[in-house]
C-alpha cells in the first residue's frame, strides 16, 4: 500500500478488534486517542484512534476512508488509551465498547468539548427580603432554590443545586426574571486550617507523602472513626503543593456531599465532582474541567476513575472494599484494581482506604506488596461501641426487634442518645401468605417472592421491578385471609412509631430516599436530632457521621453466615463493623447489639472478640485451603435466554470447546443454573472457569471467547465473561 497510510480506530461495537480504516484527507494522520467519525454498516459513528498501521489487515479496495476528525490533539491522553487497551484485553471486552465508557456522553456522541465558564449566583435585596414561607406554599421548587442560595451569601456555584429535585434550572430562571437572584463572582477562597493529627493519622500521612512521585499502594486500614478522610487531606495538600492532581473514588453517590464538604473547605473552588446524578453538560464540564489541568482534587465514584488529569499526583479509594466499585453490566471492570494500574502506569502513589479492608486487599498488603498502614484507635475521644451478642432464639420478637433491644433502646433515648436500628430489607414485609392454603405471592419473572409495601399498596419485585396491587384473594383458593410475614424497614417504622410515639423516626432505605436530594435531608434531621430513631438498610452504614448515636442494634445478621456466595461471611463482618461505627462517635460511649439465632457460630465469635483484622486472616487461611480468591482466579461465562435450554446448551459448547484449549491448571466447572435461574423473564445459566495463576486463565480466554462468538448456540442467548467476578448469583 504505497500511497496512503491505515488509520485503527476503536468503534463502539461489540468487535473484539479495532477496524482500518483510509485517511480522510493527505497530512498528518490524527493521534492516538483522537476522535474520529467512521461509516460503520449504514451508519456513523464516533470512534476512537488507537493506532496507525502501514499495512491493512484486509483488502485494500474493502477499506473505507474516515469521514471526519473530530479533535485538533487528542482527547484521551496517551496514558487512558493505554489503560483502557489494557483493560479491554484484561477483562474480555470490546476496546470500542471500553473507551466509549471512558468520555462523558456528549463527547461519546461527537459534540465538540466544550466548557462552560463556571456560574455562581448570590440573592438580590427583594429576594432576601422574600418570605420563603409564603414562596414554598405556591412555588416549592423556587422556596428551595432560594433557600440553598440563602446559605452561601458570597455567591453559590450552580453545581450546588445539583441535587435538588425537579427542574432546579427553571426555578432559577423564575427567580432571577423577577430580580430576587442575580450572577455572582466567585466566592472568595476560605481555607479552613486542618485539624492535629494524632500519632498514628500523622505517621500515615507522612509515609504517603514520601511516596509522592513513586508508585506504591498503601493500604490504609483504620477503625471506624480513625479520621482515614484527614490522612488522605494531609496527602492531597501535600500533592497540591507540589503542582500536582488528585483523584479521589468513593463508591457510592451518597457518600460525595460530605466528602466534598470537607474538599471544599481546604481546597474551595478547586474540586470537580463526577457521579451519575449530574447531568451530562455537569460532567462534561468536570471532566474537560480536570483534563485542563484547572480543578485540582476530582472526587467521583467509580467511572470517574477515567478522567484525564494533566498532572496527576495521587489517586485514592476509599471504603475500597466495598462491592459498588465493581461494575456489574458491560464493561465488567473493578475500578480499585483499574486504579493500581493506572497509578503503576503513571507512576504515582495510591491509597486505599477501608475500616473493613478487602480479602484481595489485606492479602496483597501481608505479602508486602502494598504498605500496610494503621490508625488502631479513634480520633479524639471517642472510644470503640461495646459490641455484644443476642441470642434470640425462642425470644418473642416485636416486628424483629427483641425485648432486650427494646429496653436498652428507651435507656438511651432518657439519657438523650440517638439510636440506630439496622435491617437490610425494606418494604414492609417480604412475603404475602394465604393462611387458608399457602399460596405466596411470587413475581411472574423471576425465581423470587413479590415484596409488599404498605404505602404504595403494592407488590414489588426488588429483582427486576415487576410490580402489582396487591392481591386481595388468593390467586389458588380464593381466601380472603392473606397475612404478611416476615418484616421490612416499613413494618419496623410503624412498629417503632407506635412503641416510641413521642420520639421522631426517620427511616432510609432506597424507598424513603428515591427523590433527589432526599438522602441529604434526612441525614441533616438526623444530625439536627429531629428523629431520634434512625433505621434502614446498608445505606445507612456506609461512612455517614451521625455524631449523636449512642446504641446501634443489627436485627439480622444471619443470612451472611449461610450465604450460597463464597464472599458472603466476609460481606457479613463489613456490614455489622461499618454499621457498627456509627455508634460512639464522639465522647458519648457507644453500643452494639446484635442479635442472631447463631450466638455459637464461630465466626461470629472471632468477629467480636478479636475484631475485623483478625476475622478476616481467618478468613484468608479458610479460602487458601479451599483455593478460592485471593489464591486462585476465576472468570464467570453467564448466558442467558427466554427459554430454558439454551443458556445451558450454550454453555456446555463453551465448556467442550475450552476444555480442548485448557492446560492442566485451568478448571471449567458446570455448566449450571444461576443460583436464581429465572430473573426478569430470562434463564440464566453460568459456567466457571478458575485456575491457580492469571497467566493461564487469560491465555485460554483469549482463545475461547472468539471460539465461543462462532459456536452454534451463541445466536440465541445473550453471553458476557465476567474476569474476577465479585456476585456469584
Amino acid at each position: 500500500m504505497p500511497d496512503h497510510r491505515v488509520i485503527q480506530v476503536a468503534v463502539p461495537a461489540p468487535l473484539e478488534q479495532t477496524l482500518d480504516y483510509l485517511p480522510a484527507s493527505p497530512g498528518p494522520l490524527p493521534e492516538p486517542g483522537t476522535r474520529v467519525r467512521v461509516p460503520f454498516g449504514r451508519r456513523s459513528v464516533t470512534g476512537v484512534v488507537t493506532g496507525h498501521a502501514t499495512q491493512s489487515r484486509i483488502p485494500d479496495h474493502c477499506l473505507r476512508r474516515v469521514q471526519q476528525v473530530l479533535d485538533d490533539a487528542p482527547l484521551l491522553p496517551a496514558e487512558l488509551l493505554e489503560l483502557g487497551l489494557w483493560a479491554a484485553d484484561y477483562y474480555h471486552c470490546p476496546p470500542g465498547e471500553v473507551l466509549a465508557g471512558f468520555l462523558p456522553a456528549p463527547l461519546r456522541k461527537g459534540q465538540a468539548p466544550t466548557r462552560r465558564p463556571p456560574e455562581y449566583w448570590q440573592l438580590t435585596d427583594d429576594g432576601r427580603a422574600t418570605d420563603t414561607g409564603r414562596l414554598r406554599r405556591r412555588a416549592p421548587r423556587q422556596a428551595a432554590v432560594l433557600e440553598r442560595i440563602a446559605e452561601s451569601p458570597d455567591g453559590l456555584p450552580v453545581a450546588a443545586l445539583a441535587d435538588l429535585d425537579g427542574d432546579w434550572r427553571a426555578a432559577l430562571r423564575h427567580l432571577r426574571g423577577h430580580g430576587l437572584v442575580a450572577p455572582a463572582a466567585p466566592a472568595p477562597t476560605r481555607v479552613v486550617e486542618p485539624p492535629a493529627l494524632n500519632q498514628a493519622q500523622q505517621e500515615a500521612a507522612d509515609a504517603i507523602i514520601a511516596s509522592l512521585g513513586t508508585f506504591t499502594t498503601h493500604l490504609l486500614e483504620g477503625v471506624t472513626g480513625s479520621g482515614k478522610t484527614e490522612v488522605y487531606l494531609a496527602a492531597v495538600d501535600a500533592a497540591l503543593a507540589r503542582g500536582e492532581q488528585v483523584l479521589v473514588l468513593v463508591p457510592e453517590i451518597g457518600l460525595t456531599p460530605q466528602l466534598i464538604e470537607r474538599f471544599n473547605a481546604r481546597v474551595p473552588g478547586r474540586v470537580a465532582v463526577l457521579h451519575s446524578g449530574l447531568a451530562d453538560g455537569e460532567r462534561q464540564d468536570a471532566w474537560l474541567a480536570a483534563a485542563d489541568g484547572e480543578a485540582e482534587a476530582v472526587i467521583g465514584t467509580r467511572s470517574a476513575l477515567f478522567t484525564p488529569l494533566a498532572r496527576p499526583g495521587l489517586i485514592v479509594v476509599d471504603e475500597e472494599h466495598d462491592a459498588s466499585l465493581k461494575q456489574q453490566e458491560g464493561f465488567r471492570y473493578h475500578a480499585r484494581d483499574l486504579a493500581a494500574v493506572r497509578a503503576r502506569n503513571l507512576g504515582i502513589p495510591l491509597v486505599l482506604g477501608s475500616a473493613t479492608p478487602s480479602l484481595e486487599s489485606l492479602c496483597n498488603a501481608l505479602a508486602e506488596r502494598y504498605r500496610l498502614l494503621s490508625l488502631p484507635r479513634r480520633a479524639g475521644a471517642a472510644q470503640p461501641p461495646r459490641l455484644e451478642l443476642l441470642d434470640i432464639r425462642g425470644q418473642p420478637l416485636d416486628a424483629g426487634v427483641s425485648r432486650p433491644v427494646q429496653e436498652r433502646m428507651r435507656a438511651h433515648l432518657d439519657a438523650g442518645g440517638q439510636v440506630l436500628l439496622f435491617l437490610n430489607r425494606r418494604g414492609y414485609a417480604p412475603v404475602l401468605l394465604c393462611h387458608d392454603c399457602g399460596w405466596i405471592a411470587g413475581c411472574p419473572r423471576c425465581d423470587a417472592r413479590l415484596t409488599w409495601h404498605q404505602a404504595d399498596r403494592r407488590l414489588r419485585c426488588h429483582h427486576c421491578g415487576h410490580e402489582r396491587p396487591v392481591d386481595r384473594r388468593c390467586q389458588e383458593c380464593g381466601s380472603t385471609d392473606l397475612r404478611d410475614v416476615g418484616q421490612g424497614t416499613e413494618k419496623l417504622e410503624q412498629s417503632l412509631g407506635e412503641r416510641f410515639p413521642d420520639t421522631g423516626v426517620i427511616r432510609i432505605d432506597r424507598d424513603s430516599t428515591r427523590r433527589k436530594g432526599a438522602m441529604d435531608e434526612l441525614l441533616d434531621q438526623a444530625r439536627q436530632g429531629e428523629g431520634r430513631i434512625l433505621l434502614g438498610t446498608q445505606m445507612l452504614a456506609k461512612g455517614h457521621d451521625l455524631p449523636d448515636i449512642s446504641m446501634v442494634a443489627i436485627l439480622d445478621c444471619d443470612h451472611g453466615l449461610f450465604g450460597a456466595d463464597f464472599r458472603a461471611p466476609e460481606r457479613m463482618a463489613q456490614l455489622i463493623t461499618q454499621v457498627a461505627g456509627r455508634a460512639g462517635r464522639r465522647e458519648r460511649p457507644g453500643e452494639v447489639l446484635i442479635q442472631t439465632h447463631h450466638p455459637e457460630h464461630p465466626l461470629l465469635d472471632t468477629l467480636l472478640r478479636e475484631g475485623y483484622g483478625r476475622f478476616a486472616r481467618s478468613l484468608l487461611t479458610q479460602r487458601r485451603e479451599a483455593a478460592l480468591p485471593p489464591y486462585s482466579h476465576l472468570a464467570l461465562i453467564r448466558a442467558e435466554a427466554v427459554d430454558q435450554d439454551p443458556p445451558r446448551a450454550f454453555l456446555e459448547q463453551v465448556r467442550r470447546a475450552g476444555t480442548d484449549m485448557a492446560s492442566g491448571d485451568v478448571l471449567l466447572m458446570g455448566p449450571v443454573p444461576a443460583p436464581m435461574e429465572r430473573r426478569a423473564g430470562r434463564y440464566r445459566a453460568q459456567l466457571l472457569v478458575q485456575a491457580t495463576h492469571r497467566a493461564p486463565l487469560h491465555r485460554l480466554l483469549r482463545a475461547l471467547v472468539p471460539r465461543a462468538a462462532e459456536l452454534p448456540g451463541a445466536r440465541r442467548v445473550r453471553w458476557s465473561v465476567d474476569v474476577d467476578p465479585q456476585d456469584m448469583l
